[in-house]
Parts: C-alpha cells; sequence; structure tokens
C-alpha cells in the first residue's frame, strides 16, 4: 500500500500531528498532496475532540514550494485548476488553530502554507525564501498579501524581489515566526503549545482565532466591529458560562466544546 502523502497522528488527546509526506521532493506541494491534506482538514474540523493541528515536514524540508514538473506539464493549468485552489481555500478557511513546526526549508507555496498557519514555531536549521522571482515568476498563493503584513513592506520587496534564504534568527528578528528552537526540540515544543491550546475549549479557540485574524485582514474599526460580534456570539455557548462559573467558584473549567 503507498504511503500517505500527509501522514497523521494522535500524539495526545485533542492534537493532531499532521506530517507533509514528499520528502524525496522535499515535499512539494502537489495537487494530490493538498488534496490530503485539505480532506484531513475537513474531518478535523467536524470532529469536536480536536483541538489544535500541528502540521511539519518529512526530512529536510518542510515544504518546498509547488510542484515544478506539473507546472512544467500543464502551464497556468497548474495553477488556476479549481480543484487545486479549493484546497488552499479549505486550508485557509480551516477554523481551528494551526500550529506550523517548520523544520527545513520553507520555501515558495511552502511559506505561503505555513504562513496560512496561526503559529509559526522555526528550527535552527529552518530556511525561509519566496524563490519564484529566479525563474521568472513570483508568490501567487498568498505570499505577496501576507509576507509584508508580517515583516513590512522593505523585507517583502527583498525577498520576493531577490528570492535569498532568509535563515532562522532573521525571520525571528523580522517576526515571521514565534520562536526558534533547537532542532530536537520542535515538535516537543510545537505539541506543548498545542497542548495548551486544546485543554481550552474547542467550542470558544475558533472565535479568538477569527478575531485575529481580523486584526491580520482589516483596519482597526472594522476589526473591533468584528471582535465585538464575535464575543457577544461566543458569550452564549456553553463553555463560556462554564469559564465563568468555574472562575467565580475558584475552580477549573470542565469544558465539553460546546
Amino acid at each position: 500500500m503507498m504511503d500517505r502523502l500527509v501522514q497523521a497522528v494522535e500524539p495526545a488527546p485533542g492534537i493532531r500531528l499532521l506530517t507533509l509526506n514528499r520528502p524525496d521532493k522535499l515535499n512539494a506541494l502537489s495537487k494530490a498532496l493538498l488534496g490530503e491534506l485539505s480532506q484531513l482538514l475537513a474531518g478535523f474540523e467536524a470532529d469536536t475532540e480536536v483541538g489544535c493541528v500541528v502540521l511539519t515536514g518529512a526530512g529536510r524540508a518542510f515544504a518546498a514550494g509547488a510542484d515544478i514538473s506539473d507546472m512544467l506539464e500543464r502551464g497556468v493549468a497548474s495553477y488556476t485548476d479549481p480543484e487545486r485552489l479549493a484546497c488552499w481555500r479549505a486550508i485557509e478557511g480551516f477554523s481551528k488553530p494551526i500550529i506550523a513546526a517548520v523544520n527545513g526549508y520553507a520555501l515558495g507555496g511552502g511559506l505561503e502554507l505555513a504562513l496560512l498557519c496561526d503559529i509559526i514555531i522555526a528550527s535552527q536549521t529552518a530556511q525561509f525564501a519566496t524563490p519564484e522571482i529566479k525563474i521568472g515568476s513570483f508568490p501567487g498563493d498568498g505570499g505577496t498579501q501576507r509576507l509584508p503584513r508580517l515583516v513590512g513592506k522593505s523585507f517583502a520587496m527583498q525577498m520576493v524581489l531577490t528570492g535569498d534564504m532568509v535563515d532562522a534568527t532573521l525571520a525571528e528578528r523580522k517576526g515571521l515566526v514565534s520562536e526558534v528552537v533547537a532542532a530536537d526540540r520542535l515538535l516537543p515544543r510545537a505539541l506543548e503549545i498545542a497542548a495548551a491550546i486544546s485543554a481550552k475549549s474547542v467550542a470558544i479557540t475558533p472565535y479568538a482565532k477569527k478575531a485575529v485574524q481580523a486584526a491580520f485582514e482589516t483596519e482597526l474599526q472594522s476589526g473591533l466591529e468584528i471582535e465585538h460580534r464575535l464575543t457577544v456570539e461566543a458569550f452564549g455557548k456553553e463553555d463560556r458560562i462554564e469559564g465563568l462559573r468555574a472562575f467565580a467558584e475558584k475552580r477549573a473549567p470542565a469544558f465539553r466544546g460546546k
């Protein structure tokens, strides 16, 4: 039986660890791989036991971009393919927290995939780049829009227009990643953060995620309005009431994901 392109395990209750599994291709993002990833996330979306997802890569790379052989064969159709685009939209629309544990190269589409995640933890060996310019292209799956919002216009322009590698230390200094850890600490640290998240209410964390995303995607006044609306909506959840009651009774809350 052929190995799956995305391997899924449950390292602890409430957590799912996904590993991109094309190490011989540096986990290049083929349509089939993106399809498996989006299908797995759809299943986790519906599973009230899942509180957080950790995404990493097998071998030397997190993901080294698009599948160039497919681009050569199909041309622009490889980019405009509705099924491929639907996979990206499904990953982008996943409501639960995702942590990218970047173990090596995160290049081109691989970096764009990491940028779709909510928290990026990097190994000291991680390398980031948007190398598309070197082959007469530029990021087309969100990189030109998300990258400047994290690292600023000047550094994003430098990355996009040169295609040069950025090491983990500089990536952290520029705000591209939240933490840099030793290679052997990457997954343990990502799972520690995932455990802290999954211990919270699965019903409430998607609201918190959406509220923070509003700051990333809108101007201040619109973001404040979205935050207010989400807070009011979340107040009707059983877990919100349980959290308030537990605080008043000086005990740990018993969240039910409702």
